[in-house]
């Protein structure tokens, strides 16, 4: 081959090279979808995860793939996001899987149920532990693939209008609470409510609730809750933490190319993150704040904690006794559970301790 016949061979490979690139890019569809949060715009922490899963979706798919994103209450009631993606009303949902506890109590493990375990415990148990796949086969009866979508670590207690001391003091509280935590504390005589987080500060300055749990300081007050309830409890015993999650519409998942699929799990993971490492960088300064401007932040006594305890306990074995869904999670999740604390018991927890008692 004389070195003119390769120059012209090597320009033409390269022009078809030119061609074709542009070509294998249209062969992905342009996709738009629909996100339907639980949550309000005003909260840039856990309806922003949201915002960062669009964003990144887009970025990874050369702006073919879009998620327009609707706060809470916009497209479909807050506490109706899962039932819109069964439903096909929206292709892909955010939320906190024990809003639908009615349905079945099992949802709560997706999110959080009491004395549960922390952040990177529930992330280790959905990732390596066996939860992820138990999940999935609980959502796949209601149509609905579930990802990771945040977590927002331990929480608060919430805010009561007086102090609380003691188990009696829980008798005939009404409390916005939501999923499981209710359940056990009406054993204790709480009433619980369930309201979506935009409509808890009217209800509690109204008077219509005594208390109301939410997440932590930073969304805490943003909210104002410190307005109309001076007293801050902590902890929140119901969510040593509170995974949320999206609910993508199966069938409008099985329609995605495998590259559009892949980005849209590349991206869940990053809103997970993202939201951890945003309430847990806000949250000590927003804490400081509320202290500073007359909070007053109080531990719940051993007493409450005791009866609180013992009555997540009874419910735990009164569900399973009845609901063979809820049984075959619980017992693995206890199990994992169980492991890691005995692990963290070791190395991570008086580590923690005593750098707190240094400060």
């Amino acid at each position: 081959m004389t070195r003119r016949t390769f120059i012209k061979k090597a320009a033409a490979g390269a022009a078809a090279g030119i061609v074709a690139a542009p070509a294998i890019a249209q062969t992905n569809p342009t996709i738009s979808w629909r996100l339907a949060s639980s949550f309000p715009k005003s909260l840039d922490t856990i309806y922003g995860a949201s915002e960062t899963l669009a964003k990144r979706v887009a970025q990874l798919t050369d702006g073919k793939f879009n998620i327009r994103v609707f706060p809470g209450g916009e497209l479909v009631p807050a506490l109706q996001v899962l039932d819109a993606v069964q439903a096909g009303t929206v292709e892909i949902g955010h939320s906190a899987s024990y809003y639908y506890f009615g349905k079945d109590a099992t949802f709560a493990f997706d999110t959080s149920i009491p004395f549960g375990m922390t952040s990177r415990q529930q992330t280790a148990w959905m990732d390596q532990g066996g939860g992820r796949q138990l999940m999935r086969e609980f959502f796949h009866d209601y149509g609905i693939l579930n990802f990771m979508g945040g977590n927002t670590g331990c929480q608060m207690g919430g805010w009561f209008r007086k102090e609380v001391n003691s188990p009696q003091d829980l008798d005939g509280l009404k409390m916005r609470v939501g999923g499981f935590a209710g359940r056990v504390m009406q054993r204790l005589g709480v009433v619980p409510q369930q309201i979506a987080g935009g409509d808890i500060y009217p209800a509690l300055e109204k008077g219509t609730i005594d208390a109301a749990e939410w997440i932590g300081p930073y969304d805490d007050e943003k909210l104002g809750f410190n307005k109309v309830a001076p007293f801050y409890y902590a902890p929140g015993w119901w969510e040593a933490s509170a995974q949320l999650s999206f609910y993508v519409n199966q069938k409008e998942w099985d329609k995605l190319p495998k590259d559009y699929q892949a980005a849209l799990e590349v991206a869940t993971y990053e809103a997970h993150v993202t939201m951890q490492a945003m309430y847990d960088a806000r949250n000590p300064a927003a804490l400081a704040r509320l202290m500073k401007n007359g909070v007053k932040v109080r531990s719940f006594s051993k007493s409450i904690m005791d009866a609180c305890h013992k009555a997540a306990m009874e419910v735990f074995e009164e569900e399973a006794a009845k609901n063979p869904k809820f049984k075959k999670v619980l017992d693995p999740w206890r199990r994992f559970r169980q492991d890691q604390n005995n692990w963290y018991a070791v190395a991570e927890a008086p580590m923690q301790g005593y750098l707190i008692s240094k400060k």
